[in-house]
């Protein structure tokens, strides 16, 4: 934990530099496939910092979040017919068939799952590899990847924008809870249209 501390405030030192927004653009591209810290912190902070500039600062970080979701999602395409029979072989009930499973779940659900790591506190890295180990439709990832990412990033700038300063709290405290509950209407919204559809 004290690792991830000191990882952390590294992290949010890059606001009180004039490399803030080339921090920024680095750590959004890095956590989408290994990083430990997400990018949030320094992006809420350099909106602090400069809030007539948050919708740059936004910009920055969902393309450079997306792109590193695409670098994400080809080491699991390309890496893991190279470790699958560790896998196969070590790990207890891992099995071909098992995969095979979930891999026919993952292509069939794997759009939603994609876009609810993107906005949600859930590792987006996790499920940018996941998405190249299951061959999710690249399309598909990539219209997840970038409306999930783009709605985060924008909405917390989009808040400084509206609600100045004073917003900071109200962001550090509820954001996730409330990123959690929008993604359950928006589900439960879609759920809904497709039943009277049908």
């Amino acid at each position: 934990m004290k690792f991830l501390r000191k990882l952390y405030e590294w992290v949010l030192h890059w606001a009180e530099t004039p490399y803030g927004p080339l921090a920024l653009f680095l750590l959004a591209l890095a956590e989408s496939s290994f990083f430990p810290v997400p990018p949030d912190p320094l992006l809420i902070a350099l909106c602090l910092g400069s809030i007539k500039k948050s919708w740059r600062f936004a910009a920055y970080t969902s393309v450079a979040s997306v792109i590193g979701g695409i670098i994400g999602y080809f080491i699991g395409f390309c890496v893991w017919e190279s470790v699958d029979s560790f896998f196969f072989r070590y790990i207890p009930g891992f099995t071909e068939s098992l995969f095979q499973q979930v891999m026919i779940n993952y292509q069939i659900h794997g759009f939603w799952y994609v876009l609810a790591a993107g906005f949600t506190p859930i590792p987006y890295k996790v499920f940018t590899i996941a998405s190249g180990v299951f061959k999710l439709n690249f399309f598909f990832f990539l219209l997840a990847s970038t409306l999930s990412r783009s709605l985060r990033f924008f909405t917390v700038a989009a808040l400084f924008r509206k609600f100045g300063p004073g917003i900071k709290s109200v962001i550090d405290k509820y954001f996730n809870f409330l990123a959690i509950l929008f993604f359950i209407l928006l589900l439960g919204g879609f759920l809904f249209i497709k039943s009277i559809i049908k």
